[in-house]
């Protein structure tokens, strides 16, 4: 008989609420800031102030520093991850913030794709139908070969395809390294990378923009403390769609503060991402569980 504890899926539920509600929260905060600032300078703020708010987590548990092996894994991938954030900081300052939001969930897609080719990972048929399906609602979004086609589109989809990369490197990361460590130096290298690109179109904050900076330090920060610890209480299966909660949060914030309207495409294509992900998440979960029942004296590392 196992001594594991259950999961406990009401707080793990509260938490990833919480977290949707921050990420939201967060998107927001980027196109306020985006007004004022560049989007490159908009990125350093973000970091700055997320590493600002992340380094007390990260002593708490640690007590000191944190040490790794792996510096030259984390700068490539917080070179990937500083492009993608650019390329979605630009998407959220400039496309519908219900669209970009929704391409960006495209991410899990090619996070599919590229666990397959790369880590070795078993992708069956209805998940590769589930991804087709996803890259259907892809198209509806970006919509192509219609005269409301917009070029800044595919910068949301490059974004997605970077974060996609991103999340492949953070499974190859987490298998020596604690998630605290990961979010140290995460934001330390972020840091140092995003200063340079952010100086020659350097402008200095000013009044409320100071307190916009912070609620992006700190519901970006917070989102991600949230999430992780939801994803440790409970299973993806039943997580993933609770985290979607970030989509209409976000599109009726947009609705709020800038006057932002939904058309039935950007619906359809969104609601099709979004079931194409939970369906997804849903066979990734009873994989895993099927394969720890199948080993049980072997560990089986998580699908995130």
């Amino acid at each position: 008989m196992s001594d594991a504890p259950k999961p406990d899926l009401s707080k793990a539920a509260g938490l990833m609420v919480a977290s949707a509600m921050c990420f939201a929260l967060m998107t927001i905060a980027v196109r306020l800031v985006s007004q004022s600032l560049p989007v490159l300078e908009t990125a350093f703020w973000r970091n700055l102030a997320g590493f600002l708010v992340a380094i007390p987590f990260v002593l708490r548990v640690h007590r000191q520093v944190p040490r790794t092996s792996q510096l030259g894994k984390y700068f490539i991938r917080c070179a990937v991850g500083i492009l993608s954030m650019y390329c979605i900081f630009w998407s959220i300052a400039h496309l519908p913030l219900a669209q970009a939001v929704s391409i960006s969930y495209s991410s899990a897609l090619f996070v599919t794709i590229a666990a397959a080719l790369f880590l070795g990972e078993v992708v069956r048929i209805r998940r590769w139908m589930a991804v087709i399906a996803g890259f259907i609602g892809v198209l509806i979004l970006v919509r192509p070969f219609s005269h409301a086609f917009e070029i800044g589109a595919l910068v949301a989809v490059m974004a997605a395809l970077l974060n996609a990369a991103v999340s492949i490197q953070l499974k190859q990361l987490t298998k020596i390294d604690d998630p605290y460590t990961v979010v140290f130096y995460t934001y330390l290298f972020w840091v140092g990378m995003s200063l340079w690109p952010a100086l020659p179109e350097w402008q200095w904050p000013s009044g409320v923009t100071w307190l916009q900076i912070a609620a992006l330090g700190l519901f970006g920060t917070g989102g991600q403390l949230l999430w992780t610890r939801a994803m440790q209480l409970g299973e993806v299966s039943a997580l993933s769609p609770i985290s979607f909660l970030q989509l209409p949060l976000v599109t009726l914030f947009g609705w709020m503060w800038f006057a932002e309207q939904v058309d039935g495409y950007t619906l359809l294509g969104a609601a099709i991402i979004l079931g194409a992900n939970a369906y997804i998440a849903h066979r990734e979960a009873t994989l895993a569980r099927q394969a720890r029942s199948d080993k049980p004296s072997q560990s089986v590392t998580p699908v995130t």
